[in-house]
């Protein structure tokens, strides 16, 4: 089993009922076990700035998922929070869930459609901060250790909202 990481996020709807109801439905995801979850974040948009800003959590899994399987049932449960992934759509836009597959072991691939690590996470506050707090220790392959790079992220407006305690 591959430890992985996923971070999700929203700000459509109610964000913080989205993003605590996605949490429970990563606790019973196929082939993983859930390890932890972050606390949820308030973040500042990122790209599209004309938009409500979002509610962010990382949570960890062990899961015997190859990577791209991993990916595809996060885009189910995407589809079942009515996320609807359109190639034409604009980059950054406001949405009801996102799940982003984020670290999976120490694997390092550039695949379409899946990049690992996940590409730009080292450089956004609304990871790094969540994956912090759950995994302090952790090094981001090709980047460096979370805390560093958080540190780079300082600017970033975010807020650490409730902890959230998941029964697994």
């Amino acid at each position: 089993m591959q430890r992985a990481y996923i971070a999700l996020g929203a700000n459509l709807g109610n964000p913080v009922a989205t993003i605590n109801d996605a949490i429970d439905a990563l606790v019973a995801l196929r082939g993983s076990v859930f390890l932890a979850v972050s606390s949820l974040y308030r973040t500042a948009p990122v790209g599209l700035k004309r938009q409500p800003d979002f509610i962010n959590a990382v949570v960890a899994v062990k899961t015997r998922l190859e990577p791209r399987e991993l990916l595809d049932e996060l885009f189910a449960l995407e589809a079942r929070f009515g996320r609807v992934r359109d190639p034409g759509s604009v980059k950054d836009a406001p949405r009801t869930l996102d799940l982003d597959l984020l670290l999976h072991g120490e694997a390092m691939l550039n695949d379409p459609g899946l990049t690992l690590p996940h590409p730009r996470m080292h450089e956004r506050a609304f990871v790094l901060a969540p994956l912090a707090e759950i995994a302090p220790e952790l090094s981001i392959p090709g980047h460096g250790p979370v805390a560093e790079l958080l540190a780079r992220c300082a600017d970033q407006r975010i807020h650490r909202l409730e902890p959230r305690i998941v029964e697994a």
